[in-house]
């Protein structure tokens, strides 16, 4: 892939320690930036709570319009319990969803790696988990979280009814498979895929339409099928069975959340929202942690920044061809992990920890011996 010697990025760190680990992952990219010799154009907004406090909304269309014209849009994390009681129109979390659905991102990739100096860090029998690397790909403009109809309503009796509409169409199921399975070519040659068939109509039409993918075009690459409980059971079960997942948009939130655990923390996992590959690269793309914006430890200066970090590498990799780049600051991670670097979520009991600058220090001591 041509690399470019400029690229336009918009950086949206969001609410809660969104802040906090976006200013230690930028510090990162200012670093790629330097070693590969490009230069970043970054712009900044507003999102969730904290654009629904100055303006009212939780993105503004001038910031989807940002975003549209991005190379790649760097996301921190949203929401919390101050608005919790807004209307749904309001709740900070639309603003990720509507950049999904106007940027045309319908997969999400979340990479779940254990690094070995974190082996102990997990929950899990060291023999369980020791060299774990799979990758979870979640369908991201369907499912239940798009699908109509939808809404809250108060029927004859006075009670109120929520109500979502789980679907998923013959193409939308395709274009998040064939990521998958291309995925999976260049790992293991294996795809595990995930609904609960026995009881949904919509994860029947999935399987069917993954298995007929699958015979007409991916014979080359083992497929299995899972049911969403069942595959939650065998991630702490047996997470190394796993090459790549591909599931729907509600399993993959919740799958992915568990298998976080496996790494250590929730604040190890790094994920990219891609559409359709444009000349060997995704852009527009989203990059941003799996985890929340974690408003009990918000300005506390704790929050682990290495998802945030992490986040920057999948964005040189896949959106800015940087791939040198990327690898350095993924090995860096690992670097300062292995010397004994820990946030708080990653240190044991009574142990000593990092701020989150210090990480953010950490990690850049690490790169700088690079130059």
């Amino acid at each position: 892939m041509n690399v470019r010697r400029s690229y336009q990025l918009l950086v949206l760190p969001g609410d809660g320690i969104g802040p906090e680990v976006m200013r230690e992952a930028l510090r990162v990219l200012q670093w790629a930036g330097k070693h590969a010799g490009v230069d970043f154009t970054i712009s900044q907004a507003l999102v969730g709570g904290a654009a629904v406090d100055a303006y009212g909304t939780p993105i503004q269309d001038e910031t989807v319009m940002q975003a549209q014209q991005a190379d790649a849009v760097l996301f921190g994390s949203v929401g919390g319990p101050r608005w919790e009681r807004l209307g749904f129109s309001l709740r900070p979390e639309i603003a990720i969803l509507r950049l999904r659905k106007e940027l045309g991102l319908f997969a999400n990739l979340r990479p779940v790696i254990l690094f070995d100096p974190l082996i102990e860090a997990s929950t899990i029998k060291p023999e369980i988990i020791r060299g774990l690397d799979l990758v979870i790909v979640r369908e991201c403009m369907g499912g239940l979280y798009f699908g109509e109809p939808r809404g809250i309503e108060t029927m004859a009796d006075g009670q109120r009814r929520g109500f979502n509409t789980e679907t998923y169409s013959t193409n939308e199921i395709e274009r998040v498979a064939r990521v998958a399975f291309d995925l999976a070519r260049r790992r293991q040659r294996r795809v595990c895929s995930v609904e609960k068939a026995n009881v949904t109509e919509s994860g029947l039409v999935w399987r069917e339409v993954i298995t007929a993918l699958h015979e007409r075009e991916f014979a080359d690459v083992e497929l299995r099928h899972m049911y969403a409980d069942n595959c939650a059971m065998q991630l702490v079960r047996n997470p190394k069975q796993f090459d790549v997942i591909v599931t729907g948009n509600i399993f993959g939130d919740i799958l992915s959340d568990l298998a976080s655990m496996l790494t250590g923390s929730l604040g190890m996992l790094p994920s990219a929202t891609i559409g359709v590959s444009r000349d060997g690269h995704f852009s527009p793309a989203l990059y941003e942690p799996i985890h929340g914006s974690a408003p009990d430890i918000a300005g506390k200066g704790i929050a682990n920044p290495m998802a945030q970090i992490l986040s920057v590498a999948m964005m040189l990799r896949l959106s800015l061809g940087l791939l040198v780049e990327a690898e350095i600051v993924e090995k860096a991670c690992v670097q300062a992990l292995s010397s004994g670097s820990r946030t708080a979520d990653l240190a044991a009991a009574g142990e000593e920890f990092l701020s989150t600058s210090e990480m953010g220090d950490a990690v850049l001591s690490e790169l700088e011996r690079t130059d």
